[in-house]
């Protein structure tokens, strides 16, 4: 029986490469909007970030995901993202 291959996924900030599921995804639309994809089917083109807070802090200092996307930041992205780490990290330890 042939093992099931699991998908893995690069880090747009650490560059790590992870299994998708501890990734988080983040949708960039036709419209060029970026968005908090937690179900990981949002259309548009997708980029991926760990699910830690340190990385999500790290991309909002180094301004990583709009430099690497070459598009201006918008206001209270990375806010709106590293809210949205905290939140799943205190599901995660709360289980």
């Amino acid at each position: 029986m042939r093992n099931k291959k699991i998908p893995l996924r690069k880090c747009i900030v650490t560059g790590e490469r992870k299994p998708k599921g501890e990734l988080l995804r983040i949708a960039y639309s036709k419209d060029g909007v970026l968005t908090i994809d937690p179900s990981g089917k949002a259309p548009g083109r997708g980029f991926y970030i760990l699910i830690d807070s340190k990385v999500a802090e790290k991309a909002k200092k180094k301004n990583s995901i709009f430099h690497q996307m070459k598009m201006p930041e918008q206001d209270g992205f990375y806010d709106q993202l590293i809210d949205y780490v905290k939140t799943i990290e205190g599901a995660n330890h709360g289980s």
